[in-house]
């Protein structure tokens, strides 16, 4: 992949620049540089240099990408404060905005493996987004500003809301090829469904809590009664 091909792949993607040597000092562009770099020294198992340029990066850019993570062609951070956990795939011409975060879960107990998202070709992710845990989203989705997301996404859907749940698209909309921070702006959404939608998360959230203190009080060894 040429340098050139690549600035022309962000001038596509973002139209305040006036021309390619603007591109070059952008904090993403860096930041993937930086990786490239990390990401090398990771797979010659030189972990600590891996984490150095990492931390050098993240100290120049307020990009933390993990030198671990697998990132394809023509990958575009729009502003910083992102994070990229270590188990992370980012496909090719995939686009994120400012504050997201790939994060990632353990379901092994402590133990490595699959713990972060792989995001596929074509995909956009609007800023403040936290796509957690090992889930894929399908090529050329659609992860709106400040979703979260917590489950696989289907190609081609636009996700919006906490949780982050599929919209219906109009047909001008869904045909563009490319949608600005992953956010349907012309699409009108219900304020009170969104505040329903944040209550019933907060209510999925308690009720795991009391599961788990239930769980917890039935496996408590009980202490035997003795005659006095």
């Amino acid at each position: 992949m040429s340098l050139i091909a690549f600035l022309d792949s962000v001038k596509h993607r973002d139209p305040a620049p006036r021309s390619r040597w603007e591109i070059l000092i952008y904090p993403g562009v860096w930041a993937l540089g930086f990786h490239r770099i990390a990401h090398g020294l990771f797979r010659a198992r030189f972990f600590f240099l891996a984490r150095l340029v990492n931390h050098i990066a993240r100290l120049l850019t307020a990009i933390d990408i993990h030198p671990g993570a697998r990132i394809g062609r023509n990958f575009f951070i729009d502003h910083g404060f992102v994070v990229i956990g270590e188990t992370a795939e980012i496909g090719d011409n995939v686009t994120i905005y400012q504050c997201v975060t790939l994060g990632g879960t353990d379901p092994a107990g402590g133990r490595g493996g699959k713990r972060h998202p792989t995001i596929l070709d074509g995909s956009i992710i609007g800023s403040g987004a936290q796509v957690l845990g090992p889930i894929t989203v399908g090529a050329n989705a659609r992860i709106g500003a400040n979703a979260v997301v917590t489950r696989d996404v289907p190609e081609g859907a636009t996700m919006v809301g906490i949780p982050a749940k599929p919209v219906v698209m109009a047909a001008e909309d869904y045909a563009k090829p490319f949608m600005p921070y992953g956010t349907p702006c012309a699409q009108k959404f219900d304020p009170e469904t969104q505040k329903l939608e944040l209550l019933r998360c907060e209510i999925d959230v308690l009720k795991s809590r009391l599961d788990a203190l239930t769980r917890d009080e039935e496996h408590r060894p009980r202490k035997a009664s003795g005659a006095g």
